[in-house]
């Protein structure tokens, strides 16, 4: 399967590679992806660039755990920019 950063409709989506397959699985929704990473875990790592943060999703589960960020946009140690 290959797994899409859906940023135009705010969400995370599965395609099967399969030729029957009509339309992808949302995995994740409300969310600004801008960029995924999975690990040999299948953990998802995606980046929210509204929430200014990475999360990180055990495979089939909406809500994840920040790992990086989540403090807005700024200047500070704690933050992104």
């Amino acid at each position: 399967s290959l797994i899409i950063c859906d940023w135009g409709n705010h969400r995370i989506v599965r395609w099967s590679r399969r030729r029957d397959t009509a339309q992808g699985e949302v995995l994740i929704d409300n969310i600004y992806c801008w960029g995924l990473a999975m690990d040999e875990q299948r953990n998802l790592y995606v980046t929210d660039w509204e929430k200014q943060q990475v999360s990180r999703h055990r495979f089939g589960e909406q809500t994840g755990t920040v790992v990086a960020g989540g403090h807005g946009k700024c200047s500070g140690l704690n933050q992104f920019s």
